[in-house]
């Protein structure tokens, strides 16, 4: 067996080899990552500015996103607050300790992608879909230039890293929109490793193709494995006849605006937390054929399987026609990275004639446990360790209750490619929920009774598309009150006919069972009438989104924000 140093990675090279270990029974006060080796950084790299001299959208020189007139971004909200760029962000980003200094660059830009056969017009990084994967080491400092050449405003949020509040990447809440012609550097610590991916936190621009993996690496890897195939799915309909995520969600929207109060942004051609254009930007109002899913039903989400029907269900950006194909030799070890990156999809998928060993979800690690399928909602994440047998087999991940796949493929030795509808057994074998999963001891969250407890009740319904917490519409003056120290349990009370992915930005949570303290995540699934609980560390100051990750749901109204008070 070779050393995980040789391992073979889907789309990019290995630029770096990880590391990290997580405090993760964090007592009042304590930070997780403190004891990281402290490691000079790197020089910006020539032509490019660092964070100490990036430019935001208004042509304003900052400092790390931090606007020179007034000390910082302080969105609109009540007093008493720590803002985005306040002492105590500085203290907890200090505390996460300092390594090398990792340096990307990446380009929003409109393009026209091959998506194994038909091409369509979009928006992306660079040219490629998804975006070339980001690779650090944990412990690094992480720099991300965003060049923004786009007809409207952008961010970027790198999803499911604990990181200072200013980085996160929300227009309105913790920095300006980034204006056409203008970019921003984003730069921050990683303290822990795992699978993670970067997106457009700007109203529907998730649902082009402005997404790409992260992967923060750990070099006391403790898995055993020789290659490693990192795997992105997603629905499309971008392009295609004329259709626009913001056409669908005018459709949905029956025509309504919505009513909710998104703050200054300074990019006011948008809509949402930042928005996606015009009236919902250049993609605003329905062109091409309804959009709209009817008569969808899964039994697993006990539901309808989402609201929109897309056309195209893609695996790395291709087609089940012209699917990404992964080759191997007969015995390989390999683990896989799967990432949801869709907008309204869950995804349950399978490795035809192979069983998978559960590692991590959401890029902590479990105790590992065998499965035949998983079921990833939006923004989710697995990493699996399977044995490649002999042969080409499909990689399904089955759009759930909308009749429809997308399929990758692994090839060790000779054979034609499965056919676009194949349904391998696992499919409908076992498949091991999130809340079923053990958290590996070394992040496993102490037993702790919650110093604070807060409830949100999920309401709305498809005839009205009202999406919301409590009937509320989401505003950017909201704040549900922690402090830094607590441990804080949330309760998601579903009352709605739909299933919702969670997320809570800036930390991970941890699912709670009757008898123990379960899996570390960021994001995880809500059925119809069911209620989730999650508990987290308050371990990271600042304003924090927590929201549903399905785009629709989120654009019309579901979305909080936690703030921890002076």
């Amino acid at each position: 067996m070779h050393s995980h140093t040789r391992r073979t990675v889907l789309g990019a090279s290995i630029v770096a080899v990880g590391s990290g270990a997580l405090a993760s029974c964090s007592r009042p006060g304590s930070q997780a990552g403190a004891d990281l080796p402290s490691v000079a950084g790197a020089q910006p790299e020539s032509g490019l500015r660092s964070a100490a001299g990036s430019r935001t959208e208004a042509g304003h020189e900052s400092v790390g996103g931090r606007s020179d007139h007034g000390g910082g971004f302080v969105p609109k909200g009540p007093e008493g607050y720590v803002n985005p760029s306040d002492p105590e962000v500085d203290a907890a980003e200090k505390a996460r300790g300092s390594g090398p200094l990792r340096k990307f660059r990446m380009v929003a830009t409109e393009t026209r992608l091959d998506l194994g056969g038909p091409t369509v017009r979009s928006w992306a990084y660079g040219d490629t879909l998804p975006g070339k994967e980001v690779r650090v080491t944990a412990g690094d400092i992480l720099q991300i230039t965003l060049a923004n050449h786009l007809p409207e405003s952008t961010t970027l949020h790198s999803h499911g890293v604990r990181l200072r509040c200013d980085m996160d990447g929300v227009p309105g809440l913790t920095q300006y929109s980034i204006r056409p012609g203008a970019d921003f550097t984003y730069r921050f610590a990683v303290a822990h490793p795992g699978t993670y991916w970067l997106h457009s936190h700007s109203g529907m621009q998730l649902d082009r193709g402005l997404y790409a993996p992260l992967i923060v690496e750990d070099p006391k890897e403790p898995l055993s494995y020789d290659k490693e195939w990192v795997v992105v799915l997603d629905d499309w309909l971008d392009g295609v006849q004329g259709s626009t995520p913001d056409g669908v969600l005018d459709e949905l929207l029956k025509g309504k605006s919505v009513p909710m109060d998104m703050g200054e942004d300074l990019g006011h051609e948008h809509s949402g937390h930042g928005g996606s254009g015009g009236g919902h930007g250049s993609g605003s109002g329905r062109h091409g054929p309804s959009r709209v899913l009817h008569g969808s039903r899964s039994r697993m989400l006990r539901s309808e399987g989402g609201h929109v029907d897309y056309p195209y269900y893609l695996v790395n950006g291709r087609l089940p026609e012209a699917p990404s194909v992964f080759r191997a030799r007969p015995g390989d070890r390999i683990r896989l990275r799967i990432i949801n990156a869709g907008g309204d999809t869950a995804f349950r998928v399978a490795l035809g004639g192979h069983e998978m060993t559960v590692t991590h979800t959401d890029g902590y690690p479990v105790e590992h446990r065998r499965t035949d399928a998983l079921l990833l909602g939006m923004s989710e994440r697995y990493d699996v360790l399977v044995t490649a047998k002999d042969g080409v087999f499909p990689l399904v991940a089955l759009a759930e209750g909308k009749k429809a796949r997308a399929l990758g493929v692994l090839r060790t030795g000779s054979g034609r490619l499965p056919r676009p509808s194949v349904h391998p057994d696992e499919l409908d074998g076992r498949v091991v929920p999130a809340r079923r999963l053990v958290p590996h001891e070394s992040v496993a969250l102490c037993d702790r009774e919650p110093d604070r407890e807060m409830r949100f009740r999920l309401t709305g319904n498809m005839h009205q598309f009202n999406w919301s917490f409590d009937r509320q519409p989401y505003s950017i003056e909201q704040r549900h009150p922690v402090r830094e120290g607590e441990r804080v349990r949330l309760t998601f009370i579903n009352a709605t006919d739909m299933w919702h992915p969670m997320h809570l930005h800036g930390h991970t949570f941890a699912m709670t069972g009757i008898d123990a303290v379960g899996a570390r995540k960021d994001t995880a699934l809500v059925l119809p009438h069911r209620k989730l609980v999650v508990d987290f560390n308050a371990d990271n100051p600042g304003l924090w989104m927590v929201h549903c990750h399905n785009q629709y749901h989120s654009e019309s109204g579901m979305m909080s924000i936690l703030g921890y008070r002076k």
